[in-house]
């Protein structure tokens, strides 16, 4: 799984949008597309006659949509100048990544301006609905405005209709995020305010305002019963049923928190990441989800942590620095997998892996946006082995000739 050492920002996989981005993620094509809508739906008898009359047709069309779907990928990002005449626009882009050719469309695909509200976190909700996003006063819903098929490129995003009347005047919230089900919607705000609600209705779960001095990361574990809460003083982890804080996880010495992620190891058991900074680098702690002792803590980088995320098969870990650099680390020995120097030229602000883990998304506020590919571990290790052996009998053969004599 190593991948060269890149130095420079020219690579068809990375592009630059003319925005300073705070926010990337992937589209979830497949459980957009899977959702059924009303006026495309068919009578079950009319369904069953093309079943039976078009099985070859239907069996290519499907095996087609399927590798258009692998190879054509959408982004979503956020971004902007922010308030004032910076002459950099606030606003929502898509994008599009095709993994045959490892490349990103040159210019946006679409764009929607904000105004004069920077568009500064944001959530896309799993199941394909929309996203939300946190602007200076509020948090408000968008939706796609998506085509029927894959194949076209007639995308955009769109303000929606409902309104998030719990989340208006709120000010600046700092995290946001939704359970793996897409049923819990968590926000924490600058100010330390901690809120959960039920999703779609709003109803509140959780309504804590000095949760934290201030709320930097939130996220729940892969059953939904944990939530994660970060942002001076100690780690939080709250019971979603109880609405009560089950565990303080303490810093050691002179670390500071920075970013935190539920995951599971190799045997399913699960496991919480929560990224730290000291006087020698950025670590990465590991905690058990039992009994909320910390497990173990392995410094990573020597510069400051901006951006963490965590691979959905557990995996891998990924780091972005402030120096732009990407750290993807394997979870199972916690050492550098694969890195890419000068990812970008800014702080990396955002980080995302691929629903399948296969992909990782970075961005940064110089404006670029990058896809790096993570190779096929056994692949590498495979090509990796063959060289050593290549490199073993040209020894020997060396060996040999320098006695004089060649052992056949």
């Amino acid at each position: 799984m190593r991948m060269g050492k890149e130095r420079n920002q020219d690579s068809p996989c990375c592009q630059k949008y003319g925005v300073p981005l705070y926010g990337a993620s992937w589209v979830p094509l497949k459980n957009l597309f899977d959702q059924k809508k009303p006026n495309e739906e068919q009578d079950d008898d009319q369904q069953q006659e093309e079943q039976e009359n078009s099985e070859s047709t239907t069996t290519t069309t499907t095996t087609t949509t399927t590798t258009t779907q692998q190879k054509s990928c959408w982004l979503v990002l956020c971004g902007g100048g922010g308030e004032g005449n910076s002459g950099i626009p606030n606003s929502f882009l898509l994008t599009q990544f095709d993994s045959s050719s490892n490349s990103l469309s040159q210019n946006p695909v679409a764009k929607l301006g904000t105004g004069a509200d920077l568009p500064y976190r944001m959530a896309v909700h799993p199941g394909g609905e929309g996203l939300i996003c946190s602007f200076p006063k509020s948090c408000r819903w968008f939706e796609w405005d998506a085509p029927k098929s894959t194949e076209t490129n007639d995308w955009s995003i769109k303000s929606s209709e409902k309104v998030l009347t719990q989340l208006e005047d709120v000010g600046q919230q700092l995290a946001l995020t939704f359970n793996r089900e897409g049923s819990v919607l968590a926000v924490g705000s600058e100010d330390g305010h901690l809120r959960v609600f039920k999703w779609p209705s709003m109803e509140v779960i959780l309504d804590k305002a000095d949760a934290h001095p201030t709320v930097k990361d939130l996220d729940f574990s892969s059953d939904g019963k944990f939530l994660v809460s970060l942002g001076g003083g100690p780690c939080r982890i709250w019971d979603i049923t109880s609405s009560t804080v089950i565990a303080s996880l303490l810093k050691e010495k002179d670390e500071i928190f920075g970013s935190c992620r539920f995951s599971q190891t190799s045997n399913g058991t699960q496991i919480l990441y929560i990224t730290a900074m000291r006087d020698q680098g950025g670590s990465v702690v590991s905690w058990d989800t039992t009994s909320w002792k910390r497990v173990a803590s392995k410094q990573i980088v020597r510069d400051p942590i901006s951006a963490f995320n965590v691979s959905a098969d557990g995996k891998l870990l990924a780091i972005g620095t402030i120096q732009g650099d990407i750290f993807i680390i394997n979870s199972t020995n916690m050492r550098v997998a694969s890195m890419v120097r000068k990812a970008h030229l800014g702080l990396v602000t955002a980080l995302n892996f691929s629903e399948d883990s296969r992909s990782l998304i970075s961005a940064s506020l110089d404006s670029s946006v990058r896809v790096t590919i993570i190779e096929d571990e056994k692949k590498q290790n495979g090509l990796s082995l063959w060289v050593i052996i290549f490199i073993v009998i040209l020894a020997i053969l060396a060996y040999y000739m320098s006695k004089g004599a060649l052992p056949f």
